[in-house]
């Protein structure tokens, strides 16, 4: 049992924490070849972890961890197709969405390659005629594509698509996901009927926000264009077939996936149809390249070399060693603004879960709070607290050394603060450092003692760097399959299943329950004194 390994290695992993808790990484530094012993290089992708506190005694120990673990063995079984989602009798398979070799891909017996493929041929033969106007809606050539999804039918395409934006050129993309009304409203505020092609991403089309969306985009279309039209207004992303033609779209623009693909691991599907619009089949395909180029090193890489088990381990290390509750994605780049949100479905969503496969109650604490923002902005928000706050929050931070677009020396500002802020933590400042600013400034002996306390950085606080060349199609699927992998390796440490979500599904069925109260206040009934005093108030506010 995974989680069992973890509480037999956790003895000596706290030794390891004792002992380094009484250096500073200024220390570790001192080792001329730290970094090149504390970083994984991928040809032009780097993983520098140098700047966290461990040192080789302990790197050893959580690698044995791993190995105690058997996360060897739970890799071998998620890509050779066995049910490791137990609890829904599910293979996971996203990685062979990415697979590109003749090798099979085997399922109850079954090679699901060669659906796969025609999914993705279908796909590409779809994009290609939308983008060349040989697909026409309406108004003639499709001009805005708007994919309404949720959870992982949004969250995955709407963050690539705004990563890739330079790579767009196909119709401008929309996403809704909020079934509050005015993102709907707001985006078709933007969008013309008769020239909108709207991609409604559910698997089983009962999705009820995604439903409810559609419903009210279908009704807008219908009554602004000729209603019998309104269907080719529209493609589904969906397994239910019943449903969708109920709905009005023919089965020719209806493009499915498998219940051995989740719903965070979905963007490599046909949930990815939108950004393959936006962005075309070849640069999707090198999207999927990049990610089956992180799979090989996954499974080939040793552990001590493989960059998505040593983002797993030191997860562990500071999750549960060092007893750090929080961790911060920070990409100096504006354009992945969103794969802090994405990172945290992928994580949260996989791994915060209090019960382990055998149905017994964890022993340690799974998951970390994911957030994040992109720098240099953050660095005006929330860094203070980073630095000098009394929580310590480990960071990843994300920087390409080539920028999509040349402006004067924007980049080197930005790479600049990057690399100074990923020092910064590392540093710190001493108390001793700061009276010798302050008294170099010719402040009076009083001034600099009131000071100089305020002015002392801690430091020692670990983060970690992802350089990568420039963020193109191909990186953008390496980052998301080494966070995928990462996510996959805690669970089997964990000993929980990264695969499913249970915990989203009770609010689902209480609001289900709800509905009728909430446009009803006769129909108030059954709930508990906050919710139905919040119900009166609701209905007395609304008048």
């Amino acid at each position: 049992m995974a989680s069992s390994a973890l509480k037999a290695h956790l003895k000596t992993l706290k030794a390891h924490r004792n002992r380094l808790k009484r250096k500073h990484m200024r220390e570790l530094f001192e080792d001329a070849g730290r970094f090149a012993g504390y970083s994984i290089c991928m040809e032009d992708f780097l993983f520098d972890y140098s700047k966290t506190r461990l040192d080789e005694k302990a790197r050893d120990a959580l690698i044995e961890l791993a190995k105690s673990a058997r996360v060897e063995r739970g890799r071998e079984q998620m890509f050779a197709g066995r049910k490791i989602n137990e609890t829904e009798g599910r293979a996971v398979l996203h990685t062979a969405l990415r697979h590109s070799s003749d090798n099979p891909v085997m399922v109850d017996g079954e090679d699901v390659m060669p659906k796969v493929r025609a999914v993705l041929a279908r796909m590409r033969a779809f994009a290609d005629d939308v983008r060349s106007g040989a697909y026409k809606v309406t108004g003639g050539k499709v001009t805005d594509v708007v994919n309404i999804g949720i959870g992982g039918s949004d969250l995955g395409p709407a963050m690539a698509a705004l990563a890739l934006s330079p790579f767009h050129d196909g119709p401008a993309t929309h996403f809704v996901s909020n079934v509050d009304g005015a993102d709907l409203h707001d985006t078709l505020k933007k969008v013309k009927p008769e020239t909108t092609l709207f991609i409604i991403a559910s698997k089983t089309f009962t999705t009820q926000e995604t439903m409810r969306n559609a419903l009210s985009a279908q009704k807008w279309t219908q009554d602004q264009l000729d209603s019998k039209k309104s269907g080719i207004h529209f493609a589904a992303l969906s397994t239910n077939l019943e449903r969708t033609r109920e709905f009005g779209i023919d089965d020719d623009r209806t493009f499915g996936f498998w219940d051995w693909v989740g719903g965070r691991y979905s963007v490599w599907s046909a949930i990815g149809l939108s950004v393959m619009i936006a962005i075309g089949p070849n640069h999707f395909a090198d999207f999927l390249s990049g990610a089956e180029e992180i799979d090989t090193h996954f499974r080939d890489a040793p552990l001590a070399e493989n960059i998505p088990v040593m983002m797993a381990l030191l997860g562990i290390w500071h999750r549960n060693v060092w007893g750090f509750a929080s961790h911060a994605v920070l990409p100096y780049d504006n354009r992945l603004a969103r794969f802090p949100a994405y990172l945290q479905q992928l994580e949260m969503e996989s791994n915060g879960k209090h019960v382990m496969m055998n149905g017994k109650e964890v022993t340690e604490d799974t998951g970390a709070i994911v957030w994040g923002e992109p720098g240099t902005n953050g660095q005006h928000a929330f860094y203070q607290l980073i630095h000098q706050g009394t929580s310590v929050i480990p960071c990843d931070f994300l920087l390409a050394a080539k920028p999509q677009e040349q402006m004067a020396d924007h980049h080197a500002l930005l790479a600049a603060n990057c690399l100074a802020q990923s020092e910064a933590l590392m540093v710190g400042k001493t108390l001793e450092e700061a009276t010798a600013e302050l008294k170099a400034k010719g402040m009076d002996k009083a001034e600099v003692k009131r000071l100089a306390p305020h002015k002392v950085f801690e430091g020692n606080r670990p983060s970690c760097m992802f350089l990568y060349r420039e963020l193109d199609p191909k990186t953008l699927g390496k980052l998301i399959a080494l966070y995928e992998h990462k996510v996959f390796v805690q669970g089997v440490i964990w000993g929980i299943n990264s695969f499913d979500q249970w915990g989203v599904e009770l609010g689902k069925v209480l609001a289900g329950e709800l509905i009728p109260m909430v446009k009803d206040a006769d129909a108030i009934n059954g709930k508990d004194a906050s919710t139905e005093g919040l119900l009166k108030t609701f209905h007395a506010l609304r008048g």
